[in-house]
């Protein structure tokens, strides 16, 4: 039975550091895959487990436009981007390397538009008041 535990703070250390690294790597275009080479792609997450041997990274490109052909891309360039990391940051054991994209971004956009529904408003702060309301000043200037 695994625990969900806190990940520890060598394994936030780590993590922040392959994500910078990553990042900086795809931002000089490196990678020959056209998939990945003709994206803008935001790494916003690397996430690395207790042993330090996987790393998943979440990355989304710029408008998330071709989601799945970036991932497929990436994939294929796993183990360029795996040597390319150990020279990088400095760590013994390369971590295996798994792309999933960001759904964070998403999800905000859900929760920003539930937000702005109009029971939602007249839930928080009352009959009296309506989004279109809260819009403008209410001295009309």
């Amino acid at each position: 039975m695994t625990k969900n535990r806190p990940p520890t703070q060598r394994q936030l250390r780590i993590g922040e550091e392959l994500r910078h690294a990553l990042a900086n790597i795809l931002e000089r275009g490196e990678v020959r895959d056209p998939a990945v080479a003709s994206h803008v792609i935001t790494v916003t997450e690397v996430r690395i487990s207790p042993d330090l041997r996987n790393a998943t990274c979440y990355v989304m490109p710029l408008g998330g436009a071709d989601t799945d052909a970036v991932l497929a891309g990436l994939r294929r360039a796993s183990g360029y981007l795996r040597r390319e990391l150990v020279k990088a940051v400095d760590i013994r054991v390369a971590p295996a390397l798994h792309f999933e994209a960001d759904l964070s971004f998403d999800r905000a956009d859900k929760i920003e538009a539930i937000l702005h529904r109009p029971e939602v408003w007249r839930d928080i702060a009352g009959d009296d008041v309506r989004p279109s309301d809260a819009d403008h000043d209410p001295e009309g200037q």
